[in-house]
């Protein structure tokens, strides 16, 4: 049996529209041997690209990946011993700058991260609340570890069942 918890962001609808006009320009500028459409190529891919985590419990073994259309690309390393799951709340801001104009987007996310000495990785993001604690009690009674509630002020320790200790 293969249980390997997996988290892959989702691209939205208007990353892969635009993704795939790029592309789409690629295709044009190959047709007339214009060698220099293969930027588009690669500004549409990198596009449509998204990241996540994965951990393979049997495997025992961890990655951070790339994925472009469901194709996940990234290197197995061995788990460490994880120390517990941490969620937090924080603001991720995007800034898009296009010639002279430029746009800062800002939204507050509920970050997983599992650390591990004085190391982390970041296993998920979420803007739900209930859903980045369901995946902490999944990866928590999965790696038999504790998970640290800092998503208020008073910051909360919990046992794999996310019962206060």
């Amino acid at each position: 049996m293969n249980a390997i918890i997996s988290y892959t962001k989702e691209v939205p609808v208007f990353k892969y529209a635009i993704g795939s006009l790029l592309v789409l320009f690629f295709l044009f500028g190959l047709l007339s041997l214009n060698y220099l459409s293969l930027i588009f190529l690669i500004l549409g891919l990198g596009i449509m690209t998204t990241e996540g985590a994965e951990l393979d419990l049997d495997a025992k073994t961890y990655r951070t990946v790339k994925s472009l259309f469901g194709i996940k690309f990234g290197k197995w390393q061995p788990n460490p011993k994880f120390d517990y799951v941490s969620v937090f709340s924080t603001h991720e801001t995007q800034q898009v700058t296009v010639v002279t104009a430029s746009a800062s987007f800002r939204e507050q996310l509920i970050v997983l991260n599992v650390f591990y000495g004085n190391k982390h990785f970041t296993f998920y993001k979420t803007k739900d609340k209930t859903d980045a604690m369901e995946k902490a009690k999944h990866i928590a009674m999965a790696l038999e570890i504790d998970v640290l509630d800092a998503t208020r002020r008073e910051k909360i320790w919990l046992d794999k069942n996310l019962q206060p200790i």
